[in-house]
């Protein structure tokens, strides 16, 4: 039973969490039991939006009376979109993964503009997500729920892809709508093999797919005869590539969308440099059925097998070390920052010129590695690695997926995207990271020394919190258990937020004013008196310098001796 306070959160989650704005880019890494370390799976999200504010949702196991409905919101816009039949018992859910180890992320890519929009269809994407959370129980079971509900109820939003993971399997699930006129979706989805990643980022990434392999590839029944009724498809079953019929690649799907999947691969996968050319956004048709020629693969075997930190850092990117890099051009500025404010692209005469998109993104509202593992009990095996705003600056915390309760630092209500909390994680790690962005090149490596740190401790802490909650599981003490991972994962998550305070504080003291306080011993240095002593003030970089000569003529320069 719950009681009364637990039962205006649901509601107050239900009615009002739900219903943001959110993803209008995200990046999604798939990872298999055979490319991982430890023979875990795992799956990354990242919540990509200007109005998403991050905070960890939750939704506690319940039961529910013959008859009950569930109201269904569009998770972008909170929309009330209709109300479907209850399940009896439906299973509790920590952000984006279940009690038993299941977890899905999404990234949007639209596809045809005609198949965006279905009257009278009550399931988007977001909603999809979260009650397919709550009632499946693997990956397989989550895709069949999916699949069910667009077939009864409609599917109202655009092209999306799935990442869905249990502690076995992983699989990547591209849908569209059948726009107006016809109820459901088609869709196609594939398991990826033992030993592989793949990934993908609001791009349709499933080309052709086996017809006749259910263990490894699952699909709507009329997603080609449905494209040869429209007149999209003429070729042979085997020719059919889902994204190239429903989701055309172009120089913008390649360049903003799949070129964070290459560089993501890029930083585990040496066979990348082919694909650059690609990730550039020069997409060649040159095959027999017209459709691209140099796409890169849906997945690729890493150099080497994955720890659940390699993952993180393949959130961590701006094209580093390719010729994207984000801290080669001038646009970087004389501090190398990795960013470019918005709009994606801009015009100079008559001419259109891109802000690159990488991976890791100043408006990204929550991301996650989800981690489930097939050897421990489903609540002590999966653990949301969770952070709040930029991915190369954030701090993945433990939320393992059998907790009761979320830490004050990530709850829903603690602050939102217009009300600040010095309290809410999302606020304190904003803070440090707009800071940063300032005189990024010197400041990010003090970020990096403390995110570094505190996950470390966590990764160490791991397998002892493990030990210990499976030997209160295995002793029938499953209350207790679930109990103390919940004080664990709260008490980290609400203690890192404090340590995130403190080096915002740091920060501030060390950098204010564009100078830098000299240290020692761990300390600011001081003179004997007891003063602050004379910071460094390391000035621009000597090629910025001559862009401020070549720009402004003589207007800044000197006539005669220097003075002070």
């Amino acid at each position: 039973m719950i009681n009364k306070l637990q039962r205006l959160a649901l509601l107050t989650f239900l009615t009002v969490a739900l219903n943001i704005s959110v993803s209008d880019a995200c990046t999604n890494f798939l990872v298999t039991k055979g490319a991982s370390i430890d023979g875990s799976t795992m799956i990354t999200y990242a919540a990509d939006s200007h109005t998403l504010y991050g905070e960890l949702y939750y939704q506690p196991a319940m039961d529910y009376a013959a008859g009950a409905m569930r109201d269904i919101y569009e998770w972008d816009t909170g929309k009330f979109l209709g109300r479907i039949p209850q399940v009896a018992h439906t299973y509790s859910v920590v952000g984006n993964m279940n009690e038993f180890q299941v977890a899905i992320g999404e990234t949007t890519y639209g596809g045809r503009e005609e198949l965006s929009k279905q009257s009278g269809a009550i399931m988007d994407y977001g909603s999809l997500i979260y009650v397919a959370l709550q009632r499946a129980k693997t990956a397989r079971e989550a895709i069949e729920v999916i699949a069910d509900l667009m077939d009864k109820y409609g599917y109202a939003s655009s092209g999306e892809s799935f990442s869905i993971s249990d502690a076995n399997e992983v699989w990547i699930m591209e849908i569209i709508g059948k726009g107006d006129g016809e109820k459901g979706a088609v869709w196609a989805a594939q398991r990826i093999p033992d030993g592989y990643i793949s990934g993908h980022a609001n791009q349709a990434r499933i080309t052709t797919f086996p017809m006749n392999d259910p263990a490894n590839c699952l699909f709507a029944k009329d997603v080609i005869s449905f494209a040869r009724e429209k007149g999209w498809f003429d070729g042979k079953n085997k020719d059919f590539s889902f994204s190239d019929v429903y989701a055309p690649v172009d120089f913008s799907g390649a360049r903003f969308s799949d070129g964070r999947v290459f560089a993501g691969f890029n930083k585990v996968y040496s066979g990348m440099k082919q694909y650059e050319e690609y990730a550039l956004g020069n997409v060649k048709h040159d095959g027999e059925n017209k459709f691209p020629s140099n796409r890169m693969p849906l997945w690729v075997k890493p150099d080497k097998k994955l720890s659940v930190q390699d993952v993180m850092g393949m959130m961590r990117d701006h094209y580093e070390g390719t010729a994207l890099d984000m801290t080669k051009d001038v646009g970087a500025g004389p501090f190398k920052l990795p960013y470019r404010w918005r709009p994606l692209t801009f015009k100079v005469d008559s001419a259109n010129y891109v802000n690159e998109r990488a991976i890791s993104t100043q408006q990204t509202g929550f991301s996650f590695v989800a981690q489930s593992r097939s050897w421990l009990p489903d609540p002590v095996g999966g653990i949301l690695w969770f952070g709040v705003d930029d991915a190369y600056s954030t701090c993945y915390t433990p939320m393992y997926c059998g907790i009761t309760e979320i830490p004050e630092c990530f709850k829903v209500g603690n602050g939102d995207m217009l009300t600040y909390s010095e309290t809410a994680a999302f606020w304190v790690f904003n803070v440090v990271s707009n800071f940063t962005y300032l005189r990024y090149d010197t400041m990010i490596p003090d970020v990096q020394k403390v995110q570094k740190n505190l996950e470390d401790k966590f990764v160490a802490y791991t397998p002892s919190v493990d030990a210990a909650a499976q030997n209160l599981w295995n002793t029938g003490k499953k209350n207790e258990a679930r109990q103390f991972l919940t004080e664990y994962s709260v008490n980290q998550a609400n203690g890192m937020t404090k340590e995130w305070t403190k080096l915002s504080q740091y920060l501030f003291v060390k950098f204010i004013d564009g100078n830098i306080k000299k240290e020692k011993d761990g300390k600011f240095e001081r003179t004997d008196t007891g003063m602050a002593s004379m910071p460094n003030q390391p000035g621009y970089p000597d090629w910025w310098k001559k862009v401020i000569v070549d720009q402004t003529g003589n207007h800044l320069k000197m006539v005669g001796a220097p003075s002070h």
